[in-house]
């Protein structure tokens, strides 16, 4: 059970470069974890609490000239700055929540997240969105880090691979956090 007044749904990078078939890095099942995110959010929104959406997006030149960490390399070119891509998807409703822009795995990285969480006296971060074992499992694991109680939505993550997921949820439960089915998750 969680306190709206204390907890966010953080959904992560729910934007048409990973869930829309036209998307670069495209996957089936971050499309299919559109309509659990979309439940999970309405239900905190009906509850009180709140939420916050993370958008990754990348400028054109921002691995120009790196000594080692370059997304497009390793992934090729996606979510660029002003692309369709980096919207979020239109399905979610985003209207009244929190937007965080953020440039690498990690939403708490050099962005304003953390400073909203605290500002609004939220301790409980419910994780959904995409992909499992990359975005939402580093911010979920940075928010353990930072004395945020984070809680992966188990059925409401987007992955490439089956065993991809499995990983970052059973890594998740094990190493920092909580693992929940959307079907679990209700609030006082």
């Amino acid at each position: 059970m969680f306190e709206p007044d204390s907890t966010a749904v953080v959904v992560v990078d729910m934007q048409n470069g990973f869930c829309h078939p036209d998307g670069a890095l495209y996957a089936p099942a971050s499309e299919a974890a559109i309509e659990p995110c979309t439940d999970l959010v309405e239900r905190a929104r009906a509850a009180g609490a709140s939420v916050v959406f993370t958008r990754d997006v990348h400028p054109p030149e921002q691995f120009e000239g790196n000594h080692y960490y370059d997304e497009f390399d390793r992934w090729g070119e996606h979510v660029v700055e002003g692309s369709w891509e980096a919207d979020i998807v239109d399905e979610l409703p985003v209207e009244d929540a929190h937007v965080v822009t953020k440039h690498t795995y990690d939403a708490f990285y050099q962005t304003d997240l953390e400073g909203h969480l605290d500002a609004h006296g939220i301790d409980d971060l419910l994780f959904c969105g995409t992909l499992a074992n990359v975005c939402v499992l580093h911010t979920a694991g940075s928010a353990g880090l930072r004395d945020y109680r984070p809680v992966l939505v188990d059925d409401a993550v987007g992955h490439i691979e089956q065993d991809h997921r499995e990983y970052a949820v059973e890594h998740a439960d094990w190493l920092f956090g909580e693992v929940e089915t959307l079907e679990d998750v209700t609030f006082a």
